[in-house]
């Protein structure tokens, strides 16, 4: 999708009360796509909302809601069928995290972080992705993780979400090619969000992600890593390592987070 092509254009972003899905909505009402915003934190929203409009006079409509519940995706949809509007991108970037081990995690922690970060991901699309294969246009986005490409140790559960937002959307490209929808995975990695304060070395930002976004909706790959050192990371554990090598490295890394913190499950 080229930029000229965005103008006039409605996005919907979830989690985009900050961090990376606040700096998405960001880039996109900069080139004057309307947006519908969702989050959790309905004040938080809100301000998004208005900055947004002040500095680029466009359209934003708020949607606070909690995407772990399971009839979420679908009041979402009643919504803006409700509202008239249109969809052309879908912006899935809402997620949760959760480092610890399973044997001390709550299973219903579990369940809701699987929800928002697999289930609403593959029901939103399902939503919406049928108006835009009618329509000839579209573009939908699914942010997964560099977590996708191994597994991870004391971080199981959100690497094995990702690693279905991936898959997911890998498949997804290929079943819409030669309708009109683009559709492309973008994975960043360690980033300087609400989720991620830790200092990590090569730690990105949400506004570099963003603009990979948005060079990703131009791009025709099926899937994208944010930022040259997480792409070679990504392509290392994917393509050169075994799955036990790939997961000792990780386990290491988010064990020594465990030792870190000890207000987390260990």
């Amino acid at each position: 999708m080229k930029a000229k092509e965005l103008s006039n254009r409605t996005a919907l972003v979830t989690g985009a009360g900050t961090g990376i899905g606040a700096a998405i909505a960001e880039r996109l009402a900069a080139r004057g796509v309307r947006l519908v915003i969702v989050a959790r934190d309905a004040a938080r929203l809100e301000g998004v909302a208005e900055r947004l409009h002040a500095q680029h006079q466009v359209d934003v409509l708020t949607v606070p809601l909690d995407l772990s519940l399971r009839d979420a995706p679908a009041h979402l949809a009643a919504q803006l069928k409700a509202t008239g509007t249109e969809l052309d991108i879908l912006i899935n970037n809402a997620g949760a995290a959760q480092v610890g081990r399973i044997a001390k995690a709550d299973p219903a922690d579990l369940r809701a972080l699987i929800d928002v970060n697999a289930t609403a991901v593959a029901e939103t699309t399902a939503l919406f992705l049928p108006a835009m294969v009618a329509r000839g246009r579209g573009a939908i986005v699914n942010i997964a993780s560099t977590a996708a490409y191994a597994p991870a140790p004391y971080n199981a559960v959100y690497a094995a979400s990702k690693a279905f937002v991936l898959s997911f959307t890998q498949s997804l490209w290929l079943e819409t090619r030669g309708t009109g929808v683009r559709v492309v995975a973008v994975s960043p990695g360690a980033t300087e969000t609400a989720m991620n304060t830790r200092h990590i070395p090569g730690k990105r930002q949400p506004e570099q992600v963003a603009d990979t976004v948005m060079a990703a909706l131009r791009s025709r790959a099926p899937a994208v890593v944010d930022g040259r050192l997480n792409t070679v990371q990504a392509f290392a554990f994917s393509r050169l390592m075994p799955a036990r090598t790939a997961a000792r490295i990780t386990g290491r890394f988010f064990g020594r987070q465990l030792d870190q913190d000890p207000s987390r499950h260990n």
